[in-house]
Formats: structure tokens, sequence, C-alpha cells
């Protein structure tokens, strides 16, 4: 990296000197010389001296040292520094008004020195050797600052992978959680159905005698009771019958959670067609109209669950009308992409969806009882007002998810309410529920 002068000025400030002379004038014309370059003068006037500076500070980028000093002279010194092990890495040039031999400089090599300075002293001479030995410190203060911003950023790497390495273990156990929690809670639902089904097949049994011994006291007893007690016996009649319904309607929630076989190509036509045919006393009481405008698709179901769906939705619309305003009940069938429906930019794998609108002119409801009125038992309105038992529309939601799709509801109070069916053209052979006896077929 090339350092401007700027750079070099910022340095120089890390560049720390230790300038040993036994004379006052010479250590004050050696920081006289060098202070222009912004180094930092550190001075001491004998070797020992100098020896007590170093044993605090250690962090000298270079080392001025007078070889001719009493007591201990430049040498001596240097080979003091040199036995502490913190003081090997600070280079020394030696300052003396002698010319030594060679055998009397390679002493002074020998003793640690790097290089001589004779006096007089040449200033530029003296600030160029040192400007070397700065320059040398500022490179290896730039590797060491770099390598320790490695290390911090390798230990920041290290504790982010080993980070990353907790969250992917903790994301795996929280999946394994998940998934365990997901058994459990299947086994819950399939054991409440069963429940649901085995209560609600064992509670026809009394509820039957109930409605026979009530249509005995009514038939038998009729002469002998008054008008309160005749009163009290068709309440009992009325809840019986509503108990009776409820509990076929449970039967069947159960028994739509439970039954996964039948799958087959289904003409929804046809479906429609039945259906009507079985609504049609109920239409022509409320002078309705039920207008088919598209043909309906075949698609991969089981028939008699669709038409339960139908049945459900139509008898619906048709319960739920405004009085004195004959029903009208619009049935329109479309193919769309998945694109289009869950507003996407790119093609998913099954792209082909149908679409089925039940659109009435009913009395509506709230919106936001949209996502609400497919729970089952909810109910918007008083049994007293609307008969019914609130599972219908849970029964449509179960089959039709069963079928891989969905159904939603939009609606506003007093202007009629849509439903929609959504379900793929196309489902895997392998999602699809197969009996033992359409698994052998498919085998062959």
């Amino acid at each position: 990296m090339e350092l401007n002068n700027t750079d070099n000025k910022d340095l120089n400030s890390i560049v720390k000197i230790l300038v040993v002379d036994d004379r006052e004038d010479n250590l004050f014309s050696l920081e006289s010389i060098l202070e222009r370059d912004g180094y930092k003068i550190v001075k001491a006037n004998s070797g020992r001296a100098a020896l007590k500076i170093l044993l605090a500070e250690w962090d000298f980028s270079l080392i001025l040292m007078d070889v001719q000093m009493p007591e201990m002279n430049g040498f001596e010194t240097a080979t003091l520094i040199y036995e502490r092990e913190k003081l090997k890495h600070i280079p020394i040039i030696f300052i003396t008004a002698h010319h030594y031999g060679e055998e009397q400089a390679y002493e002074g090599y020998k003793m640690g020195g790097v290089d001589y300075i004779y006096k007089p002293i040449d200033p530029d001479l003296l600030r160029y050797k040192v400007s070397v030995f700065a320059e040398l410190y500022r490179k290896n203060y730039q590797l060491m600052m770099q390598e320790r911003k490695l290390i911090s950023m390798n230990r920041n790497l290290q504790k982010e992978v080993e980070d990353r390495k907790l969250s992917e273990q903790k994301i795996k156990k929280l999946n394994l959680q998940l998934l365990e929690n997901n058994d459990q809670l299947k086994a819950t639902i399939e054991e409440l159905d069963r429940f649901a089904y085995v209560a609600s097949h064992d509670l026809q049994e009394p509820l039957r005698k109930i409605l026979i011994f009530s249509d005995k006291l009514a038939t038998n007893c009729k002469p002998v009771l008054n008008e309160e007690a005749d009163g009290y016996l068709q309440k009992i009649v009325k809840s019986s019958e509503r108990m009776h319904q409820l509990i076929n309607d449970l039967l069947k929630f159960s028994r739509y959670t439970n039954d996964n076989y039948g799958f087959e190509k289904t003409d929804l036509n046809h479906i429609l067609k039945d259906v009507l045919s079985d609504v049609e006393m109920e239409v022509q009481k409320r002078n309705a109209t039920i207008q088919i405008e598209e043909n309906l698709p075949t698609i991969w179901a089981i028939p008699s669950q669709m038409r339960q769906v139908f049945q459900n939705l139509i008898s619906n619309s048709l319960k739920f009308s405004k009085d004195g305003v004959p029903p009208q009940i619009i049935i329109t069938g479309t193919r769309r992409s998945g694109a289009e429906i869950f507003g996407l930019n790119k093609k998913l794998p099954n792209d082909s969806y149908f679409q089925i609108n039940f659109r009435d002119n009913g009395i509506g409801f709230d919106p936001k009882y949209a996502k609400e009125i497919f729970v089952v038992f909810k109910r918007l309105h008083s049994y007293h007002d609307f008969e019914g038992t609130g599972i219908g529309l849970s029964i449509c939601k179960k089959i039709i998810e069963k079928h891989s799709g969905f159904i939603t509801a939009e609606s506003a109070l007093n202007e009629g309410s849509t439903f929609t069916i959504t379900i793929p053209e196309r489902i895997k052979l392998d999602e699809v529920p197969q009996s033992p006896a359409q698994k052998t077929v498919a085998s062959q």
C-alpha cells in the first residue's frame, strides 16, 4: 500500500525513538534534528537510565546509542538490552566519534547494532537513516494492525459460524418438536373424530326411543293431556328432532374426516343435476330460480362428498333468503391459473385450477365473519330464526380441503353471498388416497 505525505506524517506519531547520550548538548542536538519529522523522542543520559526506561516501556521503534559513555558504554548497554526477550526487536544505531576498524565494527554488530553514525553528525544522513527504520516500523505496524483485524474478523466469523450452527441445531430441534407435535395433534384429532363418531352413533339409540315414546304419548294419551302438557310434549319432540339432526351431522363430519377412499373421475354437472332434483320441492316452495351459466368441469373427486358440498351450499342459499324476495342462485365454473388466484408473478407447478361460484341474493352476513362461518358449530343466527346445526359449512370445508382445494366466502349484509370452491385440475396420484381395490387395479 502506497502512503502519501499526509499518511506518513500521521504514522510518524507512532514512531518512538530512544536517544541515549551522556551529554545534554548531544541529546538536545539529536532531538532538534528529528523532531521536525514528528517522531516521539525519549532521552536517557546514561546506559543505566536507558535500561530503567526500557523496564517500563518496550514499544520503541529505534534506539540511537552513544558508544562512549562513563560507567557503561553503548556496547555493554546493548548487550543488556538484548538479554530481554521483549526488547530484541528494537534496532540500535550506534553513534560514535571513532572510526573503528573492521573487527571493532563487527563487535558492535555482534552486540546487536544495525548501523553506525559518526560524529560530527550529518543531519540529513541521520534523518535519512532514521527514516528507513521508521518506514520499516510503520510497515510492520500496519501488518500487525492488519493481522489483528484479520484475527478479529476470523474470530467474529468463527463466532458467527458457531452461532449459525447453534441456530441450525435449534431449528432442527424445533422442527423435530414440530413434527412430533403434529403427529400428536393428528393422533388427537383422529381420536376426537373417532370419539365424535362413536358418541354420535351411541346417542342415536336412546334418542330414537325418546322419539318413539313421545310419538306414542302424543297418539295414545292426547285425549287426557291438557293444553299445557301437550305444549311441553311438542317441545320435547321438536328438541329431539333437532338433536337427531345434530347427531346425523356429527356422523357426517366424522365420516368425511376418516373416509379417504373413493376418488374417481367425476362430472360435476351430473352431481349438480342430482342435487337440483333433490331440492326441487324446496325450490318450488320458495319460488326460487337457479341459473347455471357455464358447464362445470370433470375432476378427480369423491362423488358422494362433492354432492354433499353442492347440497349444503344450495340449501344454505335457499334457507338464508330475504323475506318476500324469491331466492336467486347463480352457479358458474371457470378455469384459472394459480398465478391469478394467488397473485404470484411466477408459474406454479400445478398451475391450472377450477373455481366454482355459488352466488345468491340472500340476507348475506358481515364480512368479518367470512372465515368463522366455516368453524364447526359456528352460527350467526339463532336456531329459532333459521334451522340448522352449524356444521354444514364445516363439512364443506373439510371435503374441499381433502380434495387439495379450499373454499372461501364473500358477502355483505342484505347484499347476498358468494361461496367459491377452488380445486386443482390435476392431483398427483401419490397424493390421492386410494382404497386397497384401487391400488390393486392401478398396479396391474
